[in-house]
């Protein structure tokens, strides 16, 4: 399930942001006994890099990402580490 959770969130990163870098890594392990983690769902970290974050302060980065998953945050996604930049690196 792990797989396809990295695939889901990339693909749903990928149709609405166009990153032109784009990393999930699942760290779920690292949290193997976390009360949060009982109901199955993930801990992921996201490093993105979207034109469309161009002059957006960082909570509005945030923002879009957690938009773009929608209700996977539900679902599959427990905690979300994110680091999303323009592409000039702000």
């Amino acid at each position: 399930m792990t797989a396809e959770r990295v695939a889901m969130i990339e693909d749903r990163l990928q149709a609405a942001l166009s990153p032109v870098t784009l990393e999930v890594v699942d760290e779920s392990h690292l949290h193997v006994g976390h009360p949060g983690a009982r109901d199955g769902r993930g801990h992921f970290r996201v490093r993105i890099v979207s034109g469309l974050f161009h002059g957006l302060p960082r909570l509005a980065r945030h923002r879009r990402v957690y938009a773009a998953l929608g209700e996977l945050m539900q679902t599959d996604i427990h905690a979300l580490t994110i680091e999303a930049f323009s592409e000039n690196g702000s």
